[in-house]
């Protein structure tokens, strides 16, 4: 079992949780797959994709549990990326934590990503 991780906003969370299922965001649609990223990415997605975006939550995944749908592939100078080729269901989540900002604007991560 390896965690990883998918960041989005609160909202888009809630809409999760309240449907039982999670289709992707705009850019997730766009591409053609859930993004992921394992814990020795997330910070570098978080500044890459979210900076100093608010109401971000956290949510870990076992990567076990969501099958064959799941793919690790190269991405950014050939780091392996997790993709999920299908819906992702909410229910699976191991943990959501909450992503704020410090006083320079940068997400404080949870004690569980080093």
């Amino acid at each position: 079992m390896a965690l990883i991780f998918k960041i989005l906003t609160k909202v888009q969370w809630g809409e999760a949780l309240a449907t039982g299922i999670f289709a992707g965001s705009p850019v997730d649609r766009t591409d053609g797959y859930i993004h992921f990223s394992s814990a020795e990415t997330v910070r570098e997605t978080a500044q890459r994709h979210f900076a100093r975006q608010p109401d971000l939550v956290l949510v870990a995944f076992d990567d076990a549990r969501l099958g064959t749908a799941l793919k690790w592939e190269p991405s950014r100078g050939g780091a392996l990326f997790p993709h999920l080729y299908g819906p992702l269901d909410p229910s699976l989540a191991q943990w959501t934590r909450e992503l704020p900002l410090d006083a320079t604007g940068q997400h404080l991560f949870p004690p569980e990503i080093p």
